[in-house]
């Protein structure tokens, strides 16, 4: 789609109201083209109505067409609003580029450079801070998050996860051990055609999301069974944590 959308400044409320017009925009489209687009399998259901089938973050989620409402499909619940904002999102803008197969950073996103520091900050800082030189309780976490791949041999980092988040966008959680110069430093890398596929702002979010994710299953099994948090009527599969500072204003 030509038209680009980008994250509000402003809180949940118009968050939700920018969702709600994406899907609006969305139901004007033709659904099978949609779904190729997408990656997504398309059913009609009737005249004018159907049910997209995808996996986000390793998981089975359905969209009704037109109105887009999108569901766990194990839980059947309906996902949470950052689920739903990336979700749409990523409807408005990929283009279906295929995966590049290579890495870059942040700053080589579009307009990236300006938040760079930041960024790395609530997740590779946030990935040291959790992990420091435990690289091997790194990569068990990381492994069991859902949506991990197997890396390439040729992924950059001494450690490197991969993360199949929507069909056409794959993140990578990088480990650099460090040495008496030097100490262990951790990174969010994007498949090279990234910028083909969803917007800047909601990369810092979803990288946010990868991170809380690896560091939350750290923090589950140290706190040992029982510990958890309760579920919302929502499901959250992204489970993002706070929002990062690049769209939470």
């Amino acid at each position: 789609m030509n038209e680009k959308w980008e994250l509000p400044a402003a809180g949940p409320s118009q968050l939700a109201q920018r969702v709600e017009d994406m899907k609006a925009r969305l139901g004007s489209l033709n659904p099978e083209l949609l779904a190729d687009r997408i990656g997504a399998v398309y059913a009609p259901v009737e005249e004018g109505a159907g049910i997209f089938t995808l996996v986000y973050w390793g998981r089975e989620v359905t969209l009704s067409y037109p109105e887009f409402v999108c569901i766990d499909a194990e839980s059947g619940r309906e996902l949470g609003l950052i689920d739903q904002a990336m979700l749409a999102y990523y409807l408005v803008t990929t283009d279906g580029t295929p995966l590049a197969g290579q890495w870059i950073a942040f700053s080589q996103l579009p307009d990236g450079t300006f938040y760079t520091q930041a960024f790395q900050g609530y997740t590779g800082g946030e990935l040291a801070k959790a992990f420091g030189d435990e690289v091997d309780r790194f990569a068990q976490m990381g492994t069991a998050v859902a949506g991990n791949i197997p890396s390439t041999d040729d992924a950059p980092g001494d450690k490197a996860l991969a993360f199949q988040v929507l069909p056409n966008v794959r993140l990578l959680a990088s480990c650099w051990l460090g040495d008496e110069d030097f100490p262990t430093s951790y990174r969010i890398l994007f498949d090279a055609a990234a910028g083909r596929h969803l917007t800047t702002d909601a990369y810092a979010i979803m990288g946010s999301m990868l991170t809380k994710k690896i560091i939350k299953g750290s923090e589950s099994r140290e706190r040992g069974p029982g510990m958890s948090s309760p579920h919302s009527d929502r499901c959250a599969i992204g489970d993002q944590g706070p929002a990062p500072p690049a769209w939470s204003g």
